[in-house]
Order: structure tokens, then C-alpha cells, then sequence
């Protein structure tokens, strides 16, 4: 393989041809993002990461994914499958594991300005050490609580051992983007300083209150009763059981949109509730705006998507007051935040609203508004700026260098 980067000057040419022939644009990035998870399977890291790679198509950059899972390309760029394996606890989740030497070798290949590296774990924590013995800037992007996650599997050690995990990898990385102000805390509270805010986007478009469909919700309740309902995996860490506390109201029908390991014991825990499984596109869209309130569970959500989702749709959401939705939903505007695990005080946001449709046509019009300037493009663009950042950063860093060296 012939390449004029090496491991001692690897960005010595940010202005280069791309792998076509054609020239690059001076304005141009090669961005190589490393995702822990991707398509098929359906969760907050896939669906940011196919949005990163669907505006770089669009903004004319150049990109490459590796990824454990996915097809041959996405967006018009290649995607490398990359090894993996399966979690013990969780068989429908699979983890990337690549050695530092096979992603070095895809980095001298494709020679990116930055590397991207989305949720990192396993295989970021490979891709974040072959960078940087490389000398190729890194972003990391925040979006799983993997401290959380080990607490709430019970695992031996965990906890403690996801903490360092977590240090060591964002305290390589030249900048950490954290999806909410609690995550800037706990990324704080672990040492890791150089962070940054970045939010999620959202598709308003897809996700529009105009999607409400009458039959669909005289399919699920015949009865006519109200629509409460939930999207996401169906997980432990989603404390979905706190959902008995509606199960018995005969005002409502549990709706639950996802799949996941905990599904077989939520059928049994709400034998009323209606299981959709999991939905894409337009159905996924007319679920939410169909429904009259949303309700999330779990309180290890660094942001919460599907808050987000449901507020595009114009539907108040009651939320627990930790992590991502405090800064996603506008308590008493767009909806209810509640003590997390209190499910006493969960069921009594969803009752008041329930009382008064007054209420909920005012919460729901708040939450569309609410996120208006949330638009995947503006977030995206943002993204773009910290990108070019921490290249031209990397890169006065190596001109300094390189002028002492010469004096």
C-alpha cells in the first residue's frame, strides 16, 4: 500500500486527492467515523450516526463508517465491517472488537483529517489509541452512560470498571461532544474537561403532528380510550415496570413501540398494553403523533431521542427529571419531569393531564415549538464547525512544533 501519511506525519497533506482521483475541495473534510453499533440494529447511536453520514453526503464531504454491522455502503460511502460480538446480557445488542493495527492500517488507507468516533467502548477505545499514535485529531461523541448501564445489569465490577473505561477514553480525544448539561457534568465529575455541548437533531418532517391517524388509533383502542405510550428498547435499563402504575386505569391503553430482551416480561407485567414492535419510517411517525401523551422510564438517557421525537409530533411528554430530558423537555411547558423511579409521581403528571384536554392541546402546541430550531441540518452544521476546529488546532499545534524545531 502506497500512502503519503505515515505513523510519524500522517496529516501531512489535508489538502489531498480523494480515493476517486478527483480533486478535494479546499473546504472539504475526510471524516472516518468508528460507531459501536449500526443498521439493523435500531437505537440512538445508529440513527445519529446515519444522520452524520447522510449530511456529509450532502455537504459534499467524504466519509467512511466501521461499524460491526451494516451494509456494504450507506449515504455513498463505504462502510468496513468490522469484527464483533454479541453481549452475554443482551444477545439482540452486538459491540465492535478490532484490533489497533487493523484500524491503523484503515486510517493509513483512507488518511482522514478527523476521526469521529460515535459512543466509544470497545472498538472506539481502539480506534481513539490508533489515532492518536497516528496523530489524526479525534472527536468522540457521548451517548451512552456506561456507568449506568453497568449498574443497572448488576454487573461485578462494572461500574468502576466503565468509569475508567470512560476516562481513558475521552481524556485522549482532543474534544468530547456531550449531548446534555447533565452529561457535561458527569464527563466533568470524571475528569474529562475537554467537552463541549452538542445536542441531538431531530427530523421535523418526519415527526409532525399532521401524522395523527384517526383509524390507527380506533385500530389499537377500539374503546376510544386515551393513547399513552412509549418508544424505544424494551430493556432493564428503561424501567419500563414503572409503567404498572397506568396499567390498571381504565382511561388509558399502554402503548409500547420497540422491541428488545425485556419484551417476554413486559407482555406479562401489562397484559393490556399494545406491543407494535419495532417501527420505521411513516409508521413510526404516525405512532407518535397519534398518541396523547408520552411517557419515558428510564433515567440513564444521555439525551433522549425519543422525547424529542414525541415533542416534534406535538405530544406533551412526562419524562424523569435526570440526564437528557431535563434539557429536552420544558418542565410544566412541554410536559411533566418526574423523581426518577417514583412512579407514583409518573402516573400523577399523566392523570392530570389526562383530566384536561385543555391542558394537553397547550403542552402539545409548547412542544412542537419547543423544538423548531432542532433541525438535524443546524445541529449537524455545528458538528461540521467542531470538526474543523480540532484540525486546525491539531495542526497550529504541529506548526508551533515544527517553528521551534527550526529555531
Amino acid at each position: 500500500m502506497t500512502t503519503s501519511a505515515s505513523p510519524r506525519n500522517p496529516v501531512s497533506a489535508l489538502v489531498r486527492p480523494t480515493p476517486g482521483g478527483r480533486p478535494a475541495r479546499p473546504d472539504q473534510l475526510r471524516v472516518l467515523v468508528v460507531a459501536e453499533s449500526f443498521l439493523p440494529q435500531v437505537n440512538g447511536v445508529t440513527n445519529s450516526v446515519r444522520r452524520v453520514l447522510e449530511h456529509l453526503a450532502a455537504e459534499g464531504h467524504e466519509a467512511e463508517l466501521v461499524a460491526p454491522t451494516g451494509p456494504a455502503t450507506y449515504a455513498g460511502f463505504a462502510v468496513t465491517r468490522c469484527r464483533g460480538a454479541h453481549l452475554p446480557f443482551y444477545r439482540d445488542f452486538r459491540i465492535g472488537i478490532e484490533t489497533r493495527r487493523r484500524l491503523r492500517a484503515v486510517m493509513l488507507r483512507f488518511r482522514p483529517d478527523v476521526v469521529h468516533v460515535a459512543s466509544p467502548a470497545t472498538l472506539g477505545h481502539q480506534a481513539v489509541r490508533a489515532a492518536t499514535e497516528l496523530g489524526i485529531p479525534t472527536v468522540a461523541v457521548y451517548q451512552t452512560d456506561l456507568v449506568g448501564f453497568a449498574e443497572r445489569y448488576d454487573i461485578a465490577g462494572g461500574a468502576r470498571a466503565m468509569a475508567y473505561l470512560t476516562r481513558r477514553i475521552h481524556a485522549c480525544v482532543d474534544r468530547t461532544l456531550a449531548p446534555s448539561t447533565a452529561s457535561l457534568c458527569q464527563l466533568d465529575g470524571l475528569g474529562i474537561l475537554a467537552t463541549a455541548l452538542w445536542p441531538r437533531g431531530v427530523d421535523l418532517e418526519a415527526f409532525h403532528p399532521s401524522r395523527r391517524d384517526p383509524q390507527w388509533r380506533r385500530e389499537v383502542s377500539p374503546e376510544g380510550r386515551l393513547l399513552v405510550g412509549y418508544v424505544g428498547r424494551l430493556a432493564a435499563e428503561k424501567e419500563l415496570e414503572l409503567l404498572t402504575h397506568l396499567a390498571s386505569d381504565p382511561r388509558y391503553r399502554l402503548v409500547l413501540v420497540g422491541g428488545g430482551p425485556d419484551e417476554s416480561r413486559l407482555r406479562g407485567l401489562l397484559p393490556g398494553a399494545v406491543f407494535t414492535g419495532v417501527l420505521h419510517g411513516a409508521d413510526l411517525g404516525r405512532a407518535y403523533a397519534s398518541l396523547d401523551i408520552f411517557v419515558h422510564t428510564g433515567r440513564h438517557e444521555t439525551y433522549c431521542q425519543s422525547a424529542q421525537e414525541a415533542l416534534a409530533s406535538g405530544v406533551p411528554v412526562v419524562a424523569p427529571r435526570a440526564g437528557g430530558p431535563v434539557d429536552v423537555v420544558a418542565d410544566t411547558v412541554a410536559g411533566f419531569l418526574y423523581t426518577p423511579g417514583d412512579g407514583a409521581e409518573l402516573a400523577s403528571y399523566v392523570d392530570r393531564l389526562a383530566a384536561n384536554a385543555l391542558t394537553r392541546r397547550r403542552m402539545g402546541l409548547a412542544a412542537r415549538r419547543s423544538v423548531r430550531e432542532r433541525s438535524w441540518r443546524s445541529v449537524n452544521d455545528v458538528l461540521v464547525g467542531h470538526y474543523r476546529e480540532v484540525v486546525q488546532e491539531r495542526s497550529g499545534a504541529a506548526a508551533l512544533t515544527r517553528g521551534r524545531l527550526a529555531g
